[in-house]
């Protein structure tokens, strides 16, 4: 059938799927956009709230954890959350670093990116990890990224690469990933999974503008690492070429303080109306930083 691949999948997914619109609409508009990392219900509707509230795109982002834990069902109600909304909202999973599962993301949930994340390996069986996974995914019209360089630190659920050496992104490590024919990139150029300290980021922007110069426009560049970023930095790293910016604490934050401090006082339905509230002012300040805010 003309336009089919030997998968079934359109030959020409990649200008349907909802990840990569979203992303090049920002390239070309020169604003970076959200990927927000949900954990429940509470935040997925905040998310939502915050992004119909400043007309921005959003991308929701769950870990591996999200699928173990709820059989999958939390991201089927973020993808009916971004199906019902009035803005663009693309599913994404990231920092997946088991094949069968990844596999088993791409087959039977409705996500419409996922990072193949095999850093924890050496390059080379990386790179040949990432392109059969990169592979496997777009026979199915999901779209990629992957992490060329070792951003250290870890997150939730994610194997910790602080034992590793860490490796700053190269020229050359920009050519042999793309020859895996992924769609995004998560450039290491001193940012880390987790805080920072007192010091707070240490980023070397010379480094990002010789990434961006090695890409070349072919892919996006994706920030992770983003916990404590000031403004200034945020839109620094935005300016110099980020479209794609991974943020956790960094909206989550007074959600977690306002359990805390009002578990023991509040209903539980008041403590979760409530909880939203948080979720959506700190991510709405997030999209005006990233300059999302009035796009959609």
């Amino acid at each position: 059938m003309t336009g089919i691949s030997e998968g079934g999948v359109a030959k020409d997914w990649r200008s349907k799927n909802k990840t990569i619109q979203i992303l090049n609409a920002a390239e070309q508009g020169g604003y970076g956009v959200i990927a927000a990392i949900v954990y429940n219900i509470e935040q997925i509707i905040g998310m939502v709230k915050a992004a119909e509230n400043k007309r921005s795109p959003l991308i929701l982002q769950v870990f591996p954890w999200a699928i173990t834990f709820s059989n999958g069902l939390l991201v089927h109600a973020a993808a009916q959350a971004a199906r019902t909304a009035t803005v663009p909202i693309a599913i994404h999973l990231d920092h997946a670093q088991d094949e069968a599962l990844i596999r088993r993301a791409a087959d039977s949930l409705p996500f419409d990116s996922i990072m193949v994340d095999m850093s924890h390996y050496e390059k080379e069986e990386n790179l040949r990890k990432t392109a059969a996974l990169v592979e496997y995914c777009h026979a199915r019209g999901i779209a990629t990224e992957a992490e060329p360089g070792r951003i250290e630190g870890g997150e939730d659920g994610i194997a910790d690469t602080a034992d590793l050496e860490g490796l700053l992104t190269t020229s050359r490590d920009i050519e042999d990933f793309l020859a895996t024919g992924v769609d995004f990139l998560a450039p290491s150029f001193g940012n880390v999974h987790g805080e920072y300290g007192v010091r707070g980021p240490q980023l070397d922007y010379a480094r990002l503008d010789e990434i961006r110069t090695a890409i070349d426009g072919r892919v996006r560049i994706v920030l992770h690492g983003t916990n404590d970023f000031p403004e200034s930095v945020m839109k620094e790293c935005i300016g110099r070429g980020v479209v794609k910016v991974n943020v956790n604490k960094l909206v989550l934050d007074d959600y977690l303080v306002h359990l805390r401090e009002s578990a023991r006082s509040l209903s539980l339905t008041r403590l979760m109306e409530e909880g939203v509230e948080h979720v959506v002012r700190l991510t709405e300040w997030q999209m005006d930083v990233c300059g999302s805010s009035g796009k959609a």
